[in-house]
């Protein structure tokens, strides 16, 4: 290993050279107190920057084991540091120095959510951030001098205040491990208590806009409050007693008037699936780790999608037990998104009227008379709704505004007043025998098998000679030659995951097709070859620097997979 004087003196060297003169500096440098790694040097001031990782002895860094001492505690651990290392980059860190990215030093930032990222790693041996820096050019020249600042001035700041434990806030540490822990605690316990969601008294569940994830501030807050009949307790590990609204196992309606919260109250709930940092507000909100948000997507491509338990007898007789199509509509799209969730293994649906197609999910006593069912290849939900739960097991949180025929078929409905919830189902109960709707079930009195597709190819992500694979933020992924479009795949939240489901598909399901095992069967095995190694193990720069990536689940690397238009499978 070369010391630091050995690079100070390589960037005298090549100050004022060609860029790539840079690619010199590649290699490992003992910096005192931490070790830099430089795995990867950028050829050009304007191509992706320079990977670098920084390193500190666990003997020096000394954090308490306590705190990262299960694998909750050390991903949580992680994000904290990561945070911490984001905030002394924007405090210490000069900015542009020249020509394209010169002068940026970065992390991959977190958002709301304690997400298992690769940003960080925290373990027995040692503490290591993984960075990105743009090494300072004057048009395609080295400024080695100012490279010198980077890495003597700027960077030993940064990992002195954000590696060593006597340099952080270490009660916020700890607190944010804590929270995290009592989260996932919730998670696990929801089955026992027979449910589905669990919504924390005091909950922040409004967001400060419409394109901002922070909680919503100000006298106008109205903070939840469980009714009384569905109040439940967690007895968690580091909080306490936690109070709050237990969703129960079944079918669920959210109803009220519009604004009054049932939409925002749904995406608490859709986004529950995640762990929250403290002040997000949602740090109680704790859904069933399977959930799975359903909507109406037109135009998606479906591949051999089993669809028959909502859609059959189509005109010109085409097949409804492996449908295909390169332009799907509403309902199509919805009933093979429900479809594709079951068979990942998804418990719990969460749907909203506003955005499913109206004709999936209602076909009333009026329509059914001026419409034979034999002309009607849709079955809507209400009538597969209850045999979901009855068979299968999985249960479905609804947002309800317009149609009262679901009465008929809820286990719990929820009124929001003002983002107050109420128990109203007594009252929804009394009103659906009170006032019958006439309609007949259709669909048959069985909700039929799910079936397991098996992938046999489409998964080239080439583009010329070279593998392409660009995450677009958190929507689209390029791969290849394709776009796989993930605008309506609702609970991939970080740009981060969208990456690493762009390498999961490449690294992993080309890995495991064999033209025998199932989908769910191949994603789960690249799930497990992920726990065993570490995120770390789908990137390009194995063993090096894969610093960009955040866990995505499984429901939404298959969504992925779904909506690759050069996808076959049998």
């Amino acid at each position: 290993m070369r010391s630091q004087d050995d690079l100070a003196r390589k960037l005298r060297q090549i100050d004022g050279k060609g860029y790539k003169a840079y690619k010199e500096l590649a290699g490992a440098y003992q910096f005192g107190a931490f070790v830099l790694y430089c795995d990867y040097i950028q050829g050009d001031p304007f191509a992706s920057p320079s990977r670098v990782r920084v390193r500190v002895q666990q003997e020096i860094a000394s954090f308490p084991k306590e705190l990262y001492r299960n694998k909750v505690r050390r991903v949580a651990l992680e994000d904290f540091l990561t945070r911490v290392m984001d905030q002394n980059i924007q405090k210490f860190v000069r900015g542009n120095r020249g020509t394209g990215k010169s002068g940026m030093i970065a992390v991959d930032r977190p958002g709301q959510e304690i997400i298992e990222r690769t940003s960080m790693v925290v373990s027995d041996l040692y503490v290591e951030a993984r960075l990105v820096m743009g090494l300072p050019a004057a048009g395609r020249r080295v400024l080695g001098q100012e490279a010198r600042a980077m890495f003597f001035e700027e960077l030993p700041k940064i990992v002195e205040k954000s590696l060593f434990y006597k340099n952080i806030d270490g009660e916020g540490a700890r607190r944010h491990v804590e929270l995290a822990e009592d989260q996932e605690f919730i998670r696990s316990r929801l089955k026992e208590k027979n449910l589905v969601a669990f919504v924390g008294n005091g909950a922040i569940l409004p967001r400060e806009s419409g394109i901002s994830d922070k909680p919503m501030r100000g006298d106008r807050v109205v903070k939840f409050k469980s009714p009384p009949s569905l109040e439940v307790i967690f007895e968690t590990p580091n909080s306490g007693a936690v109070k709050g609204m237990g969703i129960p196992a079944g079918i669920t309606l959210i109803v009220g008037g519009g604004y009054h919260g049932k939409s925002t109250l749904l995406r608490a709930i859709e986004r529950g699936v995640y762990n929250h940092i403290p002040g997000d507000g949602r740090e109680f909100v704790v859904t069933n780790s399977s959930a799975v948000k359903i909507r109406a997507e037109d135009g998606r491509r479906i591949e051999k999608v089993d669809i028959s338990p909502f859609i059959s007898n189509l005109p010109y007789g085409q097949d409804t037990h492996n449908f295909s199509t390169e332009d799907a509509s509403g309902s199509t799209s919805q009933a093979a998104n429900i479809m594709e969730a079951l068979e990942m293994g998804t418990e719990l649906l969460l749907l909203d009227e506003d955005t499913s197609a109206t004709n999936f999910m209602i076909r009333d006593i009026r329509m059914q008379q001026l419409i034979a069912k034999e002309k009607e290849p849709i079955t809507p939900f209400i009538d597969k709704v209850r045999q979901l739960s009855q068979e299968k097991g999985v249960s479905t949180i609804m947002v309800i505004g317009g149609s009262g025929d679901y009465f008929d078929v809820a286990d719990t409905v929820i009124a929001m007043d003002h983002y107050i919830p109420k128990d109203v189902t007594a009252e929804a109960k009394t009103i659906a025998e009170r006032i019958r709707t006439g309609r007949k079930a259709e669909g048959g009195l069985e909700f039929g098998p799910v079936r397991n597709r098996i992938p046999v190819g489409g998964f080239d992500a080439t583009r010329g000679k070279k593998v392409k694979i660009d995450a677009r933020g958190v929507d689209a992924i390029r791969f290849g030659r394709q776009e796989i479009n993930l605008q309506y795949v609702e609970q991939l939240v970080d740009p981060s995951q969208t990456r690493a489901v762009g390498d999961i598909i490449y690294y992993g399901i080309r890995k495991y097709v064999d033209g025998k095992r199932s989908l769910r069967e191949i994603i789960e095995l690249v799930f497990q070859e992920i726990e065993e190694k570490g995120l770390d193990c789908i990137s390009p720069f194995y063993g090096q620097h894969p610093g960009d990536y955040a866990l995505p689940r499984k429901f939404e690397v298959a969504a992925a997979v779904n909506r690759l238009r050069t996808l076959r499978v049998h």
